[in-house]
């Protein structure tokens, strides 16, 4: 198990879900814990009940300068930074044949759910490589990164999968260019977790549907850490992961028999 006692953690979305719960875990492994969020009255809530070194960021990454900054900041912060946690997400339920394509609403979903990710990594690198210290980047991707998953199937989730699948891609990709960095890389993909966003809809999580197998946000960032305890690239957090990716395997399959298209070697 990582000690993280004289390491410095950031994470975004630290006001509530999964990024409270990682902010916590991480602390009570000893880190000095920077919580990341627009909502200021959530993050401080979070820092209060991790106590200790715990202290918080204003940041809203909807905002294209603010990932950079939000690095910057923190190393001024803390001066160092050992894990960045690239949590914050936003939900978004609508149907692509009804959509408008509001370029606002769609600007703010890539740029928190994907670019942000992106845009740590980055910045994150950059200071790594002037310092020559290595570092962890952990980002939160999702179950519908790998799959349409058959539980949540009528949710109408066709451009928050889009965010979450293009950013666990370029995650694939940034670990082939990091080969030689600074960079150790971790990809968090949680099934459905017990946060606000599911909250809202569900008061009583014991009325969750067994197929969605509701875990607890406590729950997940114990898997996170165990992921990274391990160095693991893919941090899976529920069985039905694997069963739901097989569909696409299986048709895959099905049209390179139709087309009668084999391997050559």
């Amino acid at each position: 198990m990582i000690a993280y006692t004289d390491k410095v953690a950031l994470v975004t979305g630290a006001a509530s879900g999964i990024g409270a719960a990682l902010a916590s875990a991480l602390a009570a492994r000893g880190a000095q814990v920077i919580c990341a969020d627009r909502d200021a009255d959530g993050a401080n809530r979070t820092a209060k009940a991790i106590g200790g070194k715990a202290r918080t960021l204003l940041c809203d990454l909807s905002d294209p300068a603010a990932a950079a900054q939000l690095i910057d900041d923190s190393y001024d912060l803390c001066g160092r930074l050992d894990l960045v946690c690239s949590n914050a997400g936003i939900g978004f339920s609508r149907g692509l044949a009804e959509e408008t394509f509001d370029d606002a609403t769609m600007s703010s979903l890539f740029e928190v759910n994907f670019f942000a990710g992106l845009k740590l990594a980055q910045a994150y690198s950059q200071r790594l490589e002037i310092s020559g210290e290595r570092g962890r980047l952990m980002v939160t991707a999702s179950e519908h990164s790998l799959s349409v998953p058959s539980a949540v199937q009528q949710g109408r989730l066709s451009f928050y999968g889009a965010t979450k699948h293009a950013l666990l891609v370029a995650m694939e990709w940034l670990r082939i260019e990091q080969e030689q960095g600074p960079l150790d890389l971790h990809v968090l993909m949680p099934g459905a977790v017990y946060t606000p966003l599911i909250s809202a809809s569900l008061p009583d999580p014991s009325q969750a549907p067994a197929e969605l197998e509701l875990i607890m946000p406590e729950q997940c960032a114990e898997i996170a850490l165990r992921g990274l305890d391990l160095n693991l690239f893919y941090i899976p957090t529920q069985a039905h992961l694997l069963d739901d990716m097989q569909p696409r395997l299986r048709e895959v399959q099905r049209s390179l028999k139709a087309l009668e298209i084999e391997k050559t070697c």
